[in-house]
């Protein structure tokens, strides 16, 4: 048994499987089990929910002092959704707390479901930070940066556009043209 652990041990240098492998730099800090799309797909999905029963749910919740009164208007005005969110009852009793829970409905519907979505595997504050760098990134996904257009007008110029016009004579390109 040895020889076989002293035979895995000394594999050739040059091997030419390994030179193919490419070498990824792990970034600074703990590596993380979190998976950050998942948690703001999560964050999205309370939102959605929040929305559909925040006018019932919200004076219920807004009087809520510890898990049970959270837990009793879960269930009594959060219908459909009180199996998703009567779990977690004592993180919304932690969230509702927070001096930094905003004032307006939809402002409050965001901040609640960010700082939800991770189920507690990581603080509140953390968890709206996740969601915030994650809707970051969803806003600068591909997107076209700049277009051009070449024209030959009938002024004699031929060449790129200038804001949809001729750069000679100033004359539009059609809208239809555009597509």
């Amino acid at each position: 048994m040895s020889a076989e652990i002293t035979a895995r041990k000394k594999a050739p240098k040059n091997n030419a499987e390994a030179l193919k492998v490419p070498i990824e730099k792990r970034g600074r800090g703990r590596p993380t089990p979190l998976r950050y799309s998942e948690i703001y797909g999560q964050a999205e999905n309370y939102r959605g929910s929040l929305e559909n029963v925040w006018d019932r749910l919200w004076p219920a919740l807004s009087n809520a002092q510890n898990e049970q009164e959270v837990a009793t208007a879960l269930r009594e005005y959060g219908r459909p959704y009180d199996q998703t969110f009567g779990p977690l009852a004592a993180l919304i009793v932690g969230v509702l707390q927070e001096d930094t829970f905003p004032k307006r409905a939809r402002s409050q519907q965001r901040y609640l479901a960010d700082s939800l979505a991770a189920f507690g595997k990581v603080s509140p504050r953390r968890s709206r930070d996740i969601c915030a760098q994650e809707r970051m990134k969803a806003k600068r996904a591909h997107h076209i940066v700049r277009y051009e257009y070449y024209v030959e007008c009938s002024c004699g110029y031929d060449g790129p556009a200038r804001d949809h016009a001729c750069r000679k004579c100033g004359a539009t390109i059609p809208p239809h043209l555009f597509g």
